[in-house]
């Protein structure tokens, strides 16, 4: 049985919204997830500034802000998200054996991080002793950070996996590669 087409497809540079003309050439057209939020044109504006924050400004700092979006997608099931932060994950010089360990078993700081994703998806919460950790190792912003950017890129995940939001042309990784 072939599923419908998606009702939210990425919009193309053609039929890009006028209300968002001036983010036509930015973050927003440069991949498929904001292409597919182009159709909810007040979100996307609305989101710009927390996704400045999230994916330039996190106090978590580029690489544990991407074992923990990494985690993140591989619970959510989220293969476009999944798919883009190993490829980003490998331009910050991550091998494939630490990739893979996010998944099923990391080692030092990346286990303190992917066990507060775990707990931040599975119990909603980080425990007081957790926080602590983390906090004592990273600092309280970083803490705050690694939360927010949890619920961040869940809304994403949910978005992309409704929208059948296919991968970008220019990702090296597909999913099928790490199993």
């Amino acid at each position: 049985m072939t599923r419908p087409s998606s009702p939210c497809p990425p919009i193309s540079d053609e039929a890009w919204p006028d209300r968002l003309a001036d983010m036509k050439g930015g973050f927003a057209t440069g991949l498929n997830v904001y292409r597919t939020m182009a159709h909810h044109p007040a979100l996307l504006r609305a989101w710009a500034p927390l996704r400045q924050h999230i994916v330039k400004e996190n106090a978590l700092g580029p690489e544990r802000l991407e074992v923990v979006i990494l985690r993140a997608a591989y619970r959510l099931g989220s293969d476009y998200e999944w798919s883009q932060h190993v490829d980003r994950a490998r331009k910050l010089g991550f091998e494939s054996d630490r990739i893979e360990a996010i998944r099923s078993g990391a080692e030092g700081h990346d286990l303190l991080l992917v066990r507060a994703v775990d707990a931040l998806l599975d119990d909603r919460r980080l425990t007081s002793a957790q926080e602590a950790e983390l906090a004592g190792i990273f600092g309280r912003d970083a803490v705050i950070d690694l939360i927010a950017t949890v619920g961040f890129y869940s809304t994403l995940g949910y978005l992309l996996m409704t929208y059948e939001t296919p991968l970008d042309d220019d990702i090296g990784y597909h999913p099928s590669q790490i199993e």
